[in-house]
């Protein structure tokens, strides 16, 4: 089971890389924007970069809770992880054990490459209870090919920090389990964080899985925990979260 799992997840990653981004950017463009990270950025690590803060412009703020107040509205309803799975959001690797949980729903995902609707995620974000999950948040995503001014025409930049998952060494066939273990070479949690040492070590090299991401968190208080950074740093969907002596093959 662990190893079908790892394959569902390299499938998803695929998808949704195609749906958000029939033109991906070249390896060379994204390591160049991942190189000029900024120093308020270079804890992000080989596999995460964050879009820089921008200097707040007239509107940005109120802009930025229209989006929190429609997103809390819409997100009601799924605060019943139930409704969410029978409106068509799917879980993201729901055996392995994880931070957040992605409920995704691939049909929006699909959509937000061309529009932002803030009622409509990419994802809903839930945490486990017990036997059931307790909503958080959602993510919204955005085509790798994204300027950051198109990113800010959707969520401004001064307020919210979208984020990508980058140079992602996939494991060679046969050793796809590795992505799941703690002191693993490959995915996003890999030692290996380029194009060289990839294919030495026999995996394929991704310069970005996924596309661009923002999460919100609409019933904190402030705009700082509202879109906060420190929780998307976390965020390796299925891959972040591992348990000393936990069972991974369910």
């Amino acid at each position: 089971m662990k190893k079908s799992a790892i394959l569902m997840a390299l499938v998803i990653m695929g998808a949704l890389t195609y749906a958000q981004d029939a033109k991906p950017a070249s390896p060379g463009d994204l390591g160049a924007a991942t190189e000029s990270m900024s120093h308020d950025h270079h804890h992000m690590g080989a596999h995460m970069y964050m879009s820089p803060l921008r200097d707040p412009q007239p509107g940005d703020q109120a802009k930025a809770q229209a989006v929190v107040d429609q997103a809390r509205v819409a997100l009601e309803r799924y605060k019943d992880y139930k409704l969410a799975l029978a409106d068509g959001y799917k879980i993201f690797l729901p055996n392995v054990p994880q931070h957040m949980y992605h409920f995704t729903n691939w049909m929006y995902a699909m959509g937000e490459a061309a529009r932002f609707d803030a009622t409509k995620p990419t994802s809903l974000l839930y945490e486990k209870r017990g036997d059931g999950y307790t909503l958080i948040g959602a993510m919204y995503t955005a085509p790798v090919r994204f300027t950051e001014d198109q990113l800010n025409e959707r969520i401004p930049l001064s307020v919210a920090q979208w984020h990508l998952h980058v140079n992602m060494c996939k494991a060679p066939k046969g050793h796809e389990a590795e992505m799941l273990s703690r002191n693993s070479k490959f995915g996003l949690n890999g030692s290996i964080s380029t194009k060289e040492d990839c294919e030495a070590a026999g995996g394929t090299f991704a310069p970005h899985v996924f596309g661009w991401m923002v999460h919100v968190y609409p019933w904190e208080k402030t705009p700082d925990a509202i879109w906060s950074v420190e929780r998307q740093m976390k965020d390796k969907p299925g891959m972040d979260h591992h348990h000393d002596g936990m069972d991974m093959s369910h």
